[in-house]
């Protein structure tokens, strides 16, 4: 993953509890949308699978990383799952310089000020400030106040509603997960709806930029 060609669409997808038999079918949902960055994360049962799962069967039409990644056994497992950047919920300092080390996109978690600036320090390629639900847009808009250079990442309760919002007080990106990925859906064969789903936030993107 090339941090320059994410930026031109900085959006994320978090898959969490998804079972490997709906896999096939969430591939072609997300085909027919613009979504080109998907995360598996690593609390996720077989999750090393799915990440080679997915890999496989989007046939190089979407670039695959791992979230929740909490400590260097993690990581390990993921990269060698073909994981293409990785995310966690926290700055785990040694997650984040083997990524350095190793020229791999970086997203750690922090939330406030003090954890932001400790993230970035650390070699974050971008924050992801989480949990955004807490506070929202404004949130991000009193951060960009001492950290105009830091680029940020809003992760929590963002959806079709609130995107452009996110965009105009000053996130890099975005990431969305049960707003989108809502498992009960998958489970019951709705990835038509997840694809307008998607569609409708990406196009909140478009109009944001």
């Amino acid at each position: 993953m090339k941090m320059e060609d994410f930026l031109r669409v900085p959006v994320m997808g978090i898959l969490r509890g998804i079972k490997l038999e709906s896999i096939a079918e969430l591939v072609t949902a997300l085909n027919d949308t613009p979504l080109k960055y998907i995360e598996v994360t690593m609390d996720t049962d077989g999750a090393v699978e799915l990440i080679r799962e997915l890999k496989s069967q989007s046939k190089g039409c979407m670039t695959v990383g791992a979230g929740t990644v909490l400590n260097r056994e993690e990581l390990e497992m993921a990269i060698a799952a073909g994981a293409e950047f990785i995310v966690s919920p926290v700055l785990v300092k040694e997650v984040v310089a083997t990524c350095v080390e190793e020229s791999i996109p970086v997203f750690p978690g922090a939330f406030s000020p003090q954890e932001i600036v400790d993230a970035y320090q650390a070699g974050a390629s971008m924050v992801k400030v989480f949990p955004c639900s807490r506070f929202g847009p404004e949130y991000i808009k009193e951060l960009r106040g001492p950290f105009p250079d830091i680029p940020l990442l809003a992760c929590g309760g963002v959806n079709a509603d609130n995107v452009s919002d996110y965009f105009a007080k000053g996130a890099t990106g975005i990431a969305f997960g049960g707003s989108i990925f809502n498992n009960e859906l998958i489970a019951n064969g709705g990835f038509k709806e997840i694809t307008q789903r998607i569609i409708q936030i990406m196009k909140s993107v478009n109009e944001s930029s």
